[in-house]
């Protein structure tokens, strides 16, 4: 099962949040733009991100987007786990109706539970290990890369 593709979209957003945000007003119009999505995906991601605590969101004319937390303390797990990238917090899922019958199919669940829960677990501390201002680090590197 693949994640979400709101996890990358999502960080995506808080990326141009925190670097367009002395160039433009940030709305999930201009939003959707750089993310090449609707701009309602965008409204639902930032509820999402809204109700995690990651941004604040302004309605209205002088409205906008902004981050809630520093860069340095939000991290892509935080991210991961504000915009649902996977059904019921799993990563992986069994398929429905492995036969009882075949000595394979009756045990397959049991034997590979607490594996998919470690391989789970290890990207999670992985993902909690990055953070949002590495990826705007490099971002803005490869912005300046290209500006010259």
């Amino acid at each position: 099962m693949q994640i979400s593709s709101r996890f990358t979209m999502a960080v995506q957003v808080l990326t141009c949040i925190e670097v367009l945000k002395d160039t433009m007003p940030l709305n999930s119009e201009t939003i959707s733009g750089s993310v090449g999505a609707n701009p309602v995906i965008i409204r639902n991601l930032f509820s999402q991100l809204k109700r995690a605590g990651l941004i604040h969101v302004q309605r209205g004319g002088n409205g906008g987007v902004s981050l809630a937390k520093p860069i340095n303390e939000i991290t892509l797990l935080d991210v991961y786990r504000a915009v649902d990238s996977v059904e019921d917090g799993e990563l992986f899922r069994f398929h429905e109706n492995p036969n009882a019958d075949c000595p394979v199919g009756r045990n397959i669940h049991v034997v590979m539970d607490d594996r998919l829960d470690e391989i789970q677990q290890a990207m999670e501390q992985k993902m909690a290990a990055m953070k949002l201002s590495d990826i705007i680090a490099d971002t803005r590197e490869h912005i300046r890369q290209q500006a010259c």
